[in-house]
């Protein structure tokens, strides 16, 4: 399957291409954006890990986004539906670029593609498995409406990983999303 292209006011949120690895390469190359996804990966590392993720669109029908600011046409991270085998849910998870937090992008880009996966997808539920000690992702699923659902196991390599399932069912978000929260 070929991804959607989803647009929101700042971001176009869409398939994963090659040309996309000098980003993939500096997310995961930075021990600060890395830290709570894996660890770092050289350049090599970065464009398989890139091949997997865009390999899931044809696997399972959806996977994550590349995240393009619409101002500047800069790669910027990569977020969306998460669920790869041994997984503990139906994942929106989000990983920006170090030079991009703090801007809202995270929220913005997660918000469409939770509407994306909940309209097209037939999810009940949608988690963010986030790191306990990673505090701007927790602040950020909390902000999307997301609560702690509690510990969870990822599977190997990952199991080493202190982590918890925020989330939230179907119909909180949508209720959420009428009254106009985000």
């Amino acid at each position: 399957m070929t991804p959607p292209t989803l647009e929101t006011e700042r971001l176009i949120l869409g398939e994963i291409r090659e040309e996309d690895l000098d980003g993939w390469a500096e997310l995961m190359g930075d021990p600060d954006s890395a830290r709570y996804i894996g660890g770092t990966l050289n350049r090599a590392q970065s464009w398989r890990a890139m091949a997997s993720f865009a390999g899931c669109w044809s696997l399972k029908g959806f996977g994550m986004f590349s995240v393009v600011e619409k101002a500047s046409g800069r790669w910027i991270g990569r977020l969306g539906p998460w669920q790869p085998e041994g997984w503990p849910g139906t994942e929106v998870g989000w990983s920006i670029l170090k030079s991009a937090w703090g801007q809202g992008y995270a929220a913005e880009g997660a918000t469409a593609a939770i509407d994306w996966a909940f309209a097209n997808l037939g999810w009940h539920e949608v988690i963010h498995v986030i790191h306990v000690e990673n505090v701007r992702s927790i602040a950020l699923a909390e902000r999307l409406g997301s609560t702690d659902l509690g510990p969870r196991v990822l599977p190997a390599p990952l199991d080493k990983y202190n982590v918890h399932a925020w989330g939230q069912p179907r119909e909180q978000w949508l209720a959420r999303r009428a009254a106009g929260s985000r």
